[in-house]
């Protein structure tokens, strides 16, 4: 077959042919150029990718996530339903299922860039999440479950308020920008359970006193930290 294809591992799992143009890997998938490779990923290995992409992945959309829609909305579900573990569920496998989808397009959307380019696409997208961030998320008021169970309700509710949310965009975005569709859904899922399963077993006695403010101020920094840094990489 020809044609770019999607890299699930990232560009340094691609050691193999990764000072050509176009390369193969066993068979499965074709290299990126050299050229794109992170600095951090290059000079330590890619376990190192790994870990950067993951870590960077689950603290930002941990951090965007409190106060947001979808975390208001565990919040109405934990109250109507009172079942911590088939809610915790629901939540585990829409993020995951959500995530798989937005991660691909990121990657996918990625390698028909240059470096260059895509690190400054990237780069605007982090700034405008950062400025996202700081407006206030209302819940829609569409959270009846219509007799479905707690899981069911969860699943279908999490999965459709998720959609175009600012944590699949991000996720999109740090797909594209790290190339590695398996440690960004990873990283983004883990973040997502981070922010919520708290409130899943604690309610409003935890978000409410959660300084919602200073969060979304640290969450935009954030952003705009990683939106400088691949601005930085597009002009190097």
């Amino acid at each position: 077959m020809t044609g770019p294809r999607v890299n699930i591992l990232g560009g340094n799992a691609m050691a193999h042919g990764a000072h050509s143009s176009i390369g193969e890997t066993n068979g499965s998938f074709r290299a990126r150029p050299s050229a794109g490779m992170r600095p951090l990923c290059s000079l330590l290995g890619p376990e190192t990718c790994i870990m950067e992409a993951f870590l960077v992945a689950l603290s930002t959309i941990a951090i965007a996530e409190m106060g947001d829609r979808t975390q208001l909305l565990t919040l109405v579900l934990t109250a109507q339903y009172r079942k911590p573990w088939p809610i915790i569920a629901g939540i585990f496998l829409a993020t995951l299922a959500n995530h798989t989808a937005a991660g691909f397009i990121g990657v996918w959307f990625g390698r028909y860039l240059t470096p260059a380019v895509l690190d400054a696409v990237v780069g605007a997208s982090m700034l405008g999440m950062a400025a996202w961030t700081l407006i206030p998320d209302k819940l829609d008021g569409e959270t009846k479950a219509g007799g479905r169970g707690a899981f069911v309700a969860t699943l279908i509710a999490f999965f459709i308020a998720e959609i175009g949310d600012k944590t699949q965009i991000a996720t999109v975005a740090l797909a594209a920008g790290y190339s590695n569709l398996f440690a960004i859904v990873a990283g983004t899922t883990a973040g997502m359970l981070a922010a919520n399963v708290p409130v899943v077993f604690l309610g409003s006695a935890f978000a409410s006193r959660l300084p919602m403010k200073a969060i979304h101020y640290f969450a935009s920094g954030l952003f705009a930290v990683l939106g400088i840094v691949f601005l930085v990489r597009a002009i190097m």
